[in-house]
């Protein structure tokens, strides 16, 4: 199995499980001194330019997928297990993405087979990174399989009587459709490939954004509103409220056109105050128990736009907490961070076991604390899932390990390798949690480090 590590990709589950930018509720309020009269506040930069990056991060995936990925409007692509590129992939389904296309006139038809005794969904988000529909019998019990037409809202296009429609809040989006694979991989791949789409018409198509590219080791400075007009004509935000933010952008843009000296300042709040806190929030925001961190709000974001970034950096096409709650940490129940060469374990008790707490699965995935990838190791093992053959203790619990080689007298089932040397980051996924996830009681056991 081939798990792609590019930089690109970086645009997932993640998941990162955070909350809010609580670290960066210390940046400036005030202009710097010797700024010019009527310039941007320090403090509207730093807005600006976090509310700003959540869209160029979506762009910078979009321009991936059509120029390095292959993809063709409104054709689905059939992912084998493991192939996505992005950051924190969810290795417990068979994925399918496409990007839809629709205008006043054409609608993008999808039929979805009847999938019984296993989770799917098929997912749309648009180009901010928000969920606007899930396709699933959760959400659609009177009418779980079939076909789907996906239509910009307000559009008056003549559709098949039995197809369910389903309102885009603008002219593009991008699908994930996520089959479990469950014990049969044959069997879901099958259904996966049933997945199919079709247009109604010959929808007018703009050219994709063509907006700065960068790596998440040099994210961009004052030239992230060299394109920020584009960026924001490109796409509504569905959220209210997020006028005066636009606004912002649209103040700093102008000052960073308005001449080198103006540019320069721009730049350096950037890059030595937002940047910072913005890398330190992944360490800060959202809530914690036993070690791990978890969002108040994931995939649909309200007025939290700055979470929004947060996920589109670490684990874009997140989705929402209806169909999935992570959890994440890349530190010990001390606090100290983790280290691949160390063993830790997480125990829990037979009343407390994750498969309890879910009506579909659970898993576990480590990755890398840089571009948030899977990370290669000889046994070619990348989580640890209800699948896995799992070895319970006398009493009935769980104990799960993580470390370099498998330690002595452990289960091979229970233990995940990691990378001896580096810190990684643990993403716990949960499909279709109980109230007490939902409701924050129930969070996974601290790790504990045994040597």
């Amino acid at each position: 199995m081939h798990f792609p590590n590019r930089t690109i990709g970086v645009a997932v589950l993640a998941i990162s499980m955070l909350a809010g930018l609580s670290g960066c509720s210390s940046s400036p309020q005030a202009t710097a001194p010797g700024a010019a009269a009527g310039a941007v506040s320090e403090q509207d930069i730093h807005d600006a330019y976090l509310y700003l990056l959540g869209r160029l991060l979506v762009l910078r995936q979009e321009q991936a997928d059509f120029q390095k990925e292959g993809f063709r409007w409104n054709q689905i692509i059939h992912r084998d297990v493991g192939e996505v590129s992005w950051a924190n992939p969810n290795l417990d389904v068979a994925y399918s993405e496409a990007w839809v296309a629709v205008d006043d006139k054409s609608c993008t038809i999808f039929s979805v087979p009847a999938i019984k005794g296993r989770y799917y969904t098929i997912q749309f988000l648009n180009g901010w990174g928000e969920t606007v529909a899930n396709i699933n019998e959760r959400n659609y019990p009177d009418h779980p399989s079939g076909e789907f037409a996906a239509c910009l809202k307000g559009a008056s296009v003549a559709l098949p009587r039995t197809a369910r429609r389903i309102d885009l809040p603008g002219k593009t989006a991008r699908v994930l459709a996520r089959v479990e694979i469950g014990a049969n991989k044959q069997q879901a791949v099958a259904l996966q490939h049933r997945i199919t789409m079709r247009t109604t018409g010959t929808p007018t198509i703009a050219p994709v954004p063509a907006t700065p590219t960068f790596s998440n080791d040099k994210l961009p400075g004052a030239e992230a509103f060299d394109s920020a007009a584009l960026a924001l004509g490109s796409e509504p935000d569905i959220n209210p409220g997020m006028e005066a933010l636009q606004a912002k952008v649209r103040a700093v843009s102008a000052a960073v056109a308005s001449g080198p000296a103006e540019r320069a300042r721009v730049d350096k709040v950037i890059r030595e105050k937002t940047l910072p806190a913005f890398f330190k929030s992944f360490s800060t925001a959202g809530t914690f128990k036993n070690g791990w961190n978890r969002p108040a709000t994931i995939g649909k974001y309200g007025s939290d736009y700055q979470t929004r970034t947060l996920v589109n950096l670490a684990g874009i096409w997140a989705n929402s907490t209806d169909e999935v709650v992570y959890f994440k940490t890349d530190s010990d129940g001390t606090g100290a961070k983790l280290d691949g060469g160390n063993v830790y374990t997480v125990t829990f008790p037979k009343a407390e076991l994750p498969a309890r707490h879910v009506k579909y699965f659970w898993s576990v995935i480590a990755v890398d604390s840089k571009n948030f990838h899977v990370i290669p190791n000889a046994k070619n093992r990348f989580l640890i899932n209800k699948q896995s053959r799992l070895s319970y203790g006398k009493d009935g619990s769980l104990t799960l390990y993580f470390a370099p080689a498998r330690p002595e007298g452990v289960p091979d089932g229970n233990w995940l390798p990691t990378p001896k040397g580096q810190n990684y980051n643990l993403t716990f996924r949960l499909y279709g949690p109980d109230q007490q996830i939902l409701s924050g009681q129930w969070f996974p056991a601290p790790l504990v480090r045994r040597n």
